[in-house]
């Protein structure tokens, strides 16, 4: 048998560890965002641009679901984030055991 040909079974613990990545990588990306949002100018760098626009494009659409429901408080206080990432980390948990068993 060929070792590129090998095959290796990959069981429900696997599959909710990578999940459990991904959720782990997603709440980083969400911080990120938050901090970056603390920084009124980015700096003129093309690699520093491109992971925030990166950063940006992945995160809002999930932001945004959670500023319609709760609108930035105050002077603009956006505490949208928090909820998000509480939720997240919830629902997350609860698939991740499902699909661990």
């Amino acid at each position: 048998m060929s070792p590129i040909a090998t095959l290796v079974a990959v069981t429900r613990v696997d599959v909710a560890e990578y999940l459990d990545a991904v959720l782990l990588i997603y709440t980083i990306l969400i911080i990120a965002r938050v901090l970056m949002s603390w920084i009124p100018q980015i700096p003129d760098n093309p690699v520093a641009r491109g992971l925030a626009g990166f950063i940006q494009d992945v995160t809002e659409p999930y932001l945004s679901l959670w500023r319609r429901i709760i609108p930035p408080i105050g002077g603009g206080l956006d505490i949208s984030p928090i909820l998000a990432i509480l939720v997240l980390q919830i629902v997350g948990g609860i698939v991740v055991n499902a699909v661990a068993g």
